[in-house]
């Protein structure tokens, strides 16, 4: 069986580096480099376990706001980074694109957007993918042919497809979009429907199948177009646009140089060695 596509949520990956790591860490030019150097390490262990025919590394544009913002002014407000974290999320899709890995990055897409289109389109062409990300809106893209890997703390990454949404929300990968927009959600700021949390959100799609089915029987009247609005934010846009991608194994020995043009040599070295796996 081919090797799966693995899609990579470069912010989220970025997050937890940069938390997880002593800001101590430096560059050459005196920069703060936990970010750059966490998220490195993560993307190494994660190739090497996964062996994927190819790589996406998928990025927000926080300087340009996406539709979410324009139709909800509410969306992921209140949003502030370190300006040492903002610092290197602006340096990483350029170090990243300098192993060979392909980068999608575009004003108006979340990198979620990119990580649905790179499902969809290995789906499509009768591939599996490997999507990797702490963000549980991505769930809605789990199916047979996509397992979401999301980061555990000293451990592997947790495999979760269809039947693990199914145990943690007790709905299907197709309903997450409406369970987010009845119960909310806290990161995104979506308010979600009024006293309703996550055990009833799941009860009504069990018994509604759809948030579209309970609107047209007169559940939620009053707030019947918010919480389609809130639907619309929670979808992923599968149509964002991606580069190429071929079969291709990063180029080690180009990372490795662009680490010690960093000052990163714990880094270079890592990226030495991973030019000699097999």
């Amino acid at each position: 069986m081919k090797a799966p596509l693995l899609a990579v949520d470069g912010d989220s990956f970025a997050h937890r580096a940069y938390h997880a790591l002593p800001k101590t860490f430096r560059r050459a030019d005196g920069g703060p480099a936990n970010a750059l150097i966490g998220f490195s390490s993560m993307f190494l262990r994660l190739w090497r376990a996964e062996r994927p025919r190819a790589v996406l590394v998928a990025w927000d544009t926080l300087t340009v706001p996406t539709y979410r913002h324009v139709e909800f002014s509410g969306y992921q407000a209140g949003r502030e980074f370190d300006a040492e974290l903002l610092d290197q999320l602006d340096l990483l899709p350029t170090f990243v694109g300098s192993w060979g890995v392909a980068c999608a990055k575009a004003a108006g897409y979340e990198a979620d957007d990119f990580l649905a289109a790179a499902a969809a389109q290995e789906e499509a062409a009768g591939g599996r993918a490997l999507v990797a990300t702490s963000d549980r809106d991505a769930f809605q893209l789990a199916s047979v042919r996509t397992t979401i890997l999301q980061p555990v703390r000293g451990e592997s990454p947790a495999r979760i497809g269809p039947a693990e949404v199914r145990e943690r929300y007790c709905v299907d990968p197709s309903q997450v979009v409406d369970f987010i927009a009845l119960r909310g959600d806290p990161s995104d700021k979506i308010p979600g429907a009024r006293g309703i949390g996550e055990k009833r959100a799941a009860e009504l799609l069990g018994q509604y199948e759809s948030l579209e089915a309970m609107l047209e029987e007169g559940r939620f009247a009053a707030e019947a177009e918010a919480l389609r609005l809130y639907r619309r934010l929670a979808t992923l846009d599968p149509s964002a646009p991606l580069p190429p991608l071929p079969d291709a194994e990063p180029d080690w020995t180009a990372a490795a140089a662009s680490a010690h043009e960093l000052g990163l040599g714990g880094l270079e070295r890592n990226f030495q060695e991973a030019a000699s796996w097999i």
